[in-house]
């Protein structure tokens, strides 16, 4: 498999149900932490979906799009697939759209005839910074309550659990 790094997607969802059991070393805290932490990644999610919609590209387009970035070469259908955790099938149909808008293109595998690698064009890298950007003005959004010493504070706190997260989230 190609040498990638993939991003970071936090899972939607978020809510207030009972406990079915109490986890190990878990406390009343921690469940508040977990339900913010829930509902401000929908929060954000949201946002960055709003501030996209202008682009063009999904968010699911643009989760390939961020894997193919972290890419060291063109990775092949398949190891996309696995790298999106999704079936084969669904990088196909996402590889067709962001093809047909020109911002990735197919690429026959020197090694193997029959594989098919991926690789970002210029306008694809375009459409990544401003996907950033996107990103970054709904962060904006969420932290503006926080003034510039409590996002450092904050952003030392997800280095911290960051650092301590296994390596392969």
């Amino acid at each position: 498999m190609d040498s990638c790094t993939a991003p970071a997607d936090a899972a939607p969802g978020h809510g207030h149900a009972p406990a079915l059991g109490t986890a190990p070393g878990t406390d009343e805290v921690t469940g508040r932490l977990a339900d913010q932490l829930l509902q401000l990644s929908r929060r954000l999610h949201r946002s960055q979906r709003r501030l996209m919609d202008p682009l063009g590209i999904t968010p699911a387009q643009a989760r390939l799009l961020r894997t193919l970035a972290h890419c060291e070469e063109p990775p092949r259908m398949a190891d996309l697939a696995q790298r999106l955790d999704v079936v084969p099938r669904a990088v196909t149909t996402l590889v067709d759209a962001l093809e047909e808008l020109g911002l990735v293109r197919r690429l026959p595998d020197p090694g193997n005839r029959r594989a098919i690698r991926i690789e970002l064009r210029p306008r694809g890298v375009e459409a990544l910074a401003a996907l950033r950007g996107a990103r970054r003005a709904a962060a904006a959004e969420l932290l503006a309550p926080l003034d510039a010493e409590q996002r450092a504070a904050l952003s030392g706190l997800l280095d911290a659990l960051e650092a301590d997260a296994p390596a392969t989230s």
